[in-house]
């Protein structure tokens, strides 16, 4: 029986702290830059600053899914091939994603990440 794929606990260590500062920050971006009114009005206004040039990039990001995009491909290709490195960047993604509005494709990945938890590890050449 071949081993399917998880990560060991020293990457784990690495993986659940990136994850859970993705999941800090994108609840900071929304709730405290994206829906609060002063800072909309402020950065509308004219204001240069980088919170307001950090807004204008989020927004932009989620217009075009750009976080779902990433999150799917991300999860797609660690589901074919499963990497730590996919799995982290797919983690992140998914996080950004489903707080910051790209839900639909964001949790699609979380679904598919967690089935790459079931794949077979491929063998290395």
């Amino acid at each position: 029986m071949r081993p399917v794929f998880a990560p060991t606990v020293r990457q784990l260590n690495v993986i659940i702290p990136v994850g859970m500062s993705a999941l800090g920050y994108a609840l900071y971006v929304r709730y405290l830059v994206i829906q609060q009114t002063s800072v909309g009005l402020a950065c509308d206004g004219g204001l240069a600053s980088s919170l307001c040039t950090m807004r204008k990039i989020v927004v932009s990001f989620h217009q075009h899914e750009v976080f779902g995009a990433v999150a799917i491909g991300a999860a797609i290709l660690n589901l074919i091939r499963p990497s730590v490195v996919l799995f982290t960047i797919g983690l992140v993604a998914a996080a950004l994603g489903i707080v910051l509005y790209n839900v639909e494709l964001s949790a699609l990945a979380a679904a598919l990440m967690i089935m790459s938890l079931a794949r077979p590890v491929t063998e290395q050449v």
